[in-house]
């Protein structure tokens, strides 16, 4: 009976610690907008963004995923096609820090125990907040308000690989759909600001880069005859 038990002990502990593999890791790439200011193009990075990264295997199927990211963003309308944003005339510069939480999706099995290559597309998506300046635009000047939070959504599609058993390299754009209209200054929180563009649209933001992880958790068990 001992035997046994220790046997089942050991196969749970090995299947557990293979199941739980971490990663940690930067990211490193652009942001943009998408909103009532500037270019309407969904992925066109103009500002650096970085951030830091961690993931937690719990199978070569999934992960939970955590992050801290953040980026200068801003949007002018002199790089608008539309002719009513492009002589209006309006820019913004912004300031934002999202912390985030999801879960991600391998399409292939990803087992961080392999050392042969590996390679296989991915889908991240959780709930983000999101800290910003609450802007607005006076006489053609974009101004600070106060600081301000939300949440966000992330939908981030990406492709991955091993550079080796301990690195691995990923490519991603990640769009963020924000509870918040503001981020551009159209839609400053005080009411008696000046307001400006689709009121009935939130705004969204855009990440897009490289991946860059560290893997490590690894332990063997050792269990008695």
């Amino acid at each position: 009976m001992r035997k046994i038990f220790i046997s089942f002990l050991c196969f749970f502990m090995i299947n557990s610690i293979h199941a739980q593999i971490h990663e940690i890791g930067i990211f490193l790439g652009g942001s943009n907008y998408i909103g009532d200011v500037g270019s309407t193009t969904y992925i066109d990075p103009n500002e650096p963004a970085f951030g830091i990264l961690y993931k937690w295997n719990r199978s070569p199927r999934h992960a939970y995923r955590f992050s801290y990211t953040q980026s200068q963003i801003s949007g002018d309308d002199s790089n608008s096609k539309e002719p009513g944003r492009y002589n209006r005339g309006y820019s913004f510069t912004n300031n934002i820090k999202e912390l985030a939480a999801g879960i991600e999706f391998n399409f292939f099995d990803f087992n961080l125990h392999q050392e042969r290559p590996k390679f296989t597309p991915y889908v991240y998506t959780g709930l983000s907040y999101l800290f910003y300046d609450d802007l607005y635009i006076e006489s053609g000047k974009t101004k600070k308000n106060s600081s301000k939070g939300t949440i966000a959504i992330p939908i981030t599609l990406g492709v991955k690989t091993n550079l080796s058993r301990s690195f691995i390299i990923g490519l991603e754009t990640g769009a963020r759909y924000s509870f918040t209209d503001n981020i551009d200054g159209s839609n400053p929180s005080d009411s008696g600001l000046p307001k400006f563009g689709n009121l009935n649209n939130n705004d969204w933001y855009v990440f897009s880069g490289i991946t860059l992880t560290y893997t490590f958790g690894e332990k063997p068990c050792y269990c008695a005859d």
